[in-house]
């Protein structure tokens, strides 16, 4: 944990601050968000660019909203949960949390080696994601935070240079680009993949590992805010510009082909046409691009998540008392958790998804992000806790849209899986 550091007032100072936003950002861009976007731009082309920055947007109100309880009342959202919503909410929460590491660790090393296999095929895919894994697992272990994020940053400029530098290449119609992106559209039978590219963008549960990275800065107090609404607007500016270049990828490259993704591998059939175009060399730039995303989105995963249930163990022992309390990396229940993120979702890799178990953790995962929307309008309107970072017009209009769109997306999954969809 370093110093509380003074925030930051002039534009140099709100520069050098940025760190956990990208951290937040990069997370939230796995492999599901690659997928979706090339899928979306491989189907409908670039007239669905604007649901990009919708998502980013939304995605970004959430996690200001986020970081916003913690700067005025010094604790994290869980723990106003917890302490405002009683036992129903922490046993739903802990139902939750398990269910969603042990899906999405075993998805983020299905996705890592898949793509490493790709860029180099000496090694079976479920080899490399346990590869990758025991990698995050070892560095998270090891390292502190500021490691981690000095990593995600070149992560970051590298997912940058590769996707965004690729979609650049294909030297997309300018005006078909500009009114994609400002022109709201919905091209006949694309309502659903909208909606669920709007909703996807940014992550979900990881939202609320920003309130712990941030206090690992020592960001404290409502004078942050300004730092810290830069720092996230910057790791959602980035998070639109990767969705943006993906659909013009997918719209340029497959589009016109005729060309359909269908899952994480059709994704990497964009890179093999990309091959044919530019040679081996592009080919593996993209691939590269791909494998910044997923390897981003795991170490985020493994570094912030074990901090959840290290906060729930405190507040649960504590009955909620333990307002402020700082959760440590080195921490027994952080380690715990770390272990458990890692080596149980290892037997996903060999014996797939139980059908059970993807539907519990569709419908879990569709529930929770109504759920944080709704309880953010809740919390951050409480004159008492927030005091001058209550909600203002804009953010309470940013929630009630996200609650709808969130509401939305959950009948449509619900209404998806039992109809065995």
């Amino acid at each position: 944990m370093v110093p509380s550091p003074s925030p930051p007032h002039r534009p140099v100072e709100l520069l050098r601050i940025i760190g956990p936003g990208l951290v937040v950002a990069a997370t939230g861009v796995g492999a599901g968000d690659l997928v979706a976007a090339a899928k979306a731009g491989a189907t409908y082309g670039l007239p669905v660019l604007w649901a990009v920055l919708v998502g980013s947007g939304l995605k970004f109100a959430l996690a200001e909203g986020v970081a916003r309880w913690q700067l005025s009342t010094g604790t994290t959202v869980l723990e106003g949960w917890v302490r405002l919503f009683g036992r129903p909410v922490q046993v739903l929460f802990l139902v939750y949390l398990l269910l969603w590491t042990f899906v999405v660790g075993g998805a983020l090393m299905a996705a890592t080696g898949l793509v490493a296999h790709a860029l180099i095929p000496a090694l079976p895919v479920a080899a490399w994601g346990v590869l990758h894994a025991l990698a995050a697992f070892l560095f998270v272990w090891v390292g502190g935070y500021l490691a981690f994020e000095a990593a995600m940053k070149w992560a970051v400029g590298a997912m940058f240079v590769a996707i965004v530098g690729t979609a650049a290449l294909q030297a997309p119609p300018l005006a078909e680009t500009l009114a994609g992106l400002v022109v709201p559209r919905v091209p006949g039978g694309s309502t659903l993949l909208v909606l669920g590219m709007i909703g996807g963008v940014g992550g979900t549960v990881t939202l609320l590992s920003y309130n712990y990275w941030i206090r690992e800065r020592g960001w404290e107090g409502p004078s942050w805010i300004r730092g810290v609404r830069l720092d996230l607007a910057t790791g959602y500016v980035l998070t639109g510009l990767f969705g943006v270049a993906l659909v013009v990828l997918a719209g340029e490259v497959l589009h016109p082909r005729g060309i359909r993704i269908t899952g994480s591998a059709g994704v990497l059939e964009m890179a093999g046409v990309l091959g044919h175009r530019f040679g081996r060399a592009g080919e593996l730039v993209l691939l590269a691009g791909f494998w910044a995303a997923v390897a981003t989105s795991m170490f985020g995963v493994w570094q912030g998540v074990p901090y959840l249930f290290a906060d729930y163990v405190a507040l649960v022992r504590s009955r909620g008392r333990t307002a402020g309390a700082k959760i440590s990396p080195r921490d027994r229940q952080y380690r715990w958790y770390l272990l458990f993120l890692t080596f149980p979702p290892m037997t996903l890799l060999a014996i797939g998804k139980p059908v059970w178990l993807v539907v519990g953790y569709a419908f879990a995962g569709a529930l929770f992000m109504p759920f944080l929307a709704a309880t953010l309008l809740a919390m951050n309107n409480r004159r008492r806790e927030m005091g001058e970072l209550r909600n203002g017009h804009l953010a309470n209009a940013a929630l009630v849209i996200c609650l709808g769109l969130f509401l939305a997306l959950l009948v449509v999954e619900l209404d998806r899986r039992l109809a065995g969809g």
